[in-house]
């Protein structure tokens, strides 16, 4: 769901700039607060998983493109401070090494994936983990948790076209949402998979379910 260049009028890239300017400034002096040397590694190699994955895109109505987003997986294991520095670092690369994304458009694409993505998997788990008990309540929470993410941010970015007068609402909608309900899919089968498993090594923090964190 990357936006290029030239699809984000000016009022819609600069307010989306503004917003991810503050959240990420946010972001920084709480996850200041709460990193520990031994999560530094993990934030690189997280980053490291996050953007090979979404390296993997193809092209979607609107200009845009369609891929695994990441960012319920780096939210559960690190926390949604963490996740969204994490997620806009990789979305930074990818735009200025790969061309992926455009430059006026680095914060709506930051703004879609990186905050409102990473708020997004962050309130579902958090609400669905405090009524769904047991392991099996607790796979269920970050697979919706992965899925409404990619959602959220999809439906933003169509907002954002629609917004700026690039694409109809009603044409662009439909094609992103229909993608990335699928996409959806599959990242939060993923997302479950690899969470669990990172768990099972012992390597989880449970920065979700602390509230800042799994155990």
């Amino acid at each position: 769901m990357h936006i290029p260049d030239g699809f984000l009028d000016a009022k819609t890239w600069i307010s989306t700039a503004a917003l991810s300017a503050g959240a990420l400034g946010y972001s920084i002096k709480k996850s200041r607060e709460e990193l520990d040397e031994r999560q530094v590694p993990r934030l690189g190699i997280m980053a490291a998983f996050i953007f090979a994955a979404q390296m993997v895109n193809f092209p979607i109505a609107g200009g845009t493109s369609g891929h695994l987003l990441g960012a319920a997986l780096a939210t559960v294991l690190l926390g949604p401070w963490n996740a969204c520095l994490i997620i806009t670092t990789v979305l930074v690369v990818q735009c200025l090494g790969f061309q992926d994304g455009g430059i006026t458009a680095l914060g709506g694409n930051i703004f879609n994936m990186a905050v409102a993505g990473v708020l997004t998997a962050f309130l579902v788990f958090k609400i669905l983990s405090a009524v769904l008990k047991g392991a099996a309540g607790r796979s269920v929470s970050i697979f919706l948790a992965a899925w409404a993410s990619v959602f959220a941010a999809s439906a933003l970015a169509t907002a954002e076209l629609a917004f700026s007068g690039t694409v109809p609402f009603s044409v662009a909608f439909p094609a992103m949402a229909g993608w990335h309900a699928l996409i959806g899919i599959g990242e939060g089968v993923i997302t479950v998979v690899v969470v669990n498993f990172i768990s099972r090594l012992g390597f989880a923090d449970s920065k979700a379910d602390a509230g800042a964190g799994v155990n």
